[in-house]
């Protein structure tokens, strides 16, 4: 199944890799909700890093940030120790079928290439492929009320928003909520 805007995403809790619980939808503030592929993916941790250099810019737009990953909580915790976000492993990748995640040879693009040689050099060599190489980015904006109010499915590995697209988005939201 895949959502649309305007859906409602059923309230469930997920599990960070650090064991506190994450409510979806949370009740005060907007929620992005996006599923990567492997931790190491030098193609994910390409984008993550713009996202980390601009968290202070995401927190002030009333984002919380929650990224999946399909690897398992323990090799999230031990490669992952500096992102300031919500980490949740999914090496089974039930939430990924509940939100109509992909999988794909989603790394065969003239971009998501460019974004694995960049994070090749900053060490993501992607060696730690569990869950697989395959698999697309999707990504959700979900209001208090459980109301999705952007979605996307990406075509490729480094198809997802940008971090002026996130706020832009948000800052939407947050016209039609008044």
């Amino acid at each position: 199944m895949k959502f649309k805007p305007s859906d409602i995403v059923p309230s469930t809790t997920l599990e960070s890799v650090t064991g506190e619980p994450i409510k979806l939808p949370d009740p005060n503030r907007l929620v992005h909700l996006q599923f990567r592929r492997f931790v190491d993916c030098p193609i994910c941790n390409t984008h993550i890093a713009e996202l980390r250099g601009r968290v202070r810019e995401i927190e002030a737009a009333g984002i919380k940030e929650v990224i999946v990953f399909h690897s398992s909580p323990k090799s999230i915790r031990s490669y992952q120790k500096d992102v300031p976000f919500a980490l949740v492993g999914d090496p089974k990748k039930a939430i990924y079928k509940d939100f109509g995640a992909e999988t794909s040879l989603a790394f065969l693009s003239v971009k998501a290439l460019g974004a694995a040689v960049r994070g090749m050099a900053h060490g993501h060599l992607g060696l730690r492929v569990g869950g697989g190489p395959l698999g697309l980015p999707s990504e959700f904006l979900i209001a208090p009320s459980g109301q999705i109010k952007a979605v996307k499915y990406g075509t490729h590995a480094y198809d997802q928003w940008s971090v002026d697209e996130l706020i832009a988005l948000a800052k939407g939201a947050a016209v039609q909520a008044a």
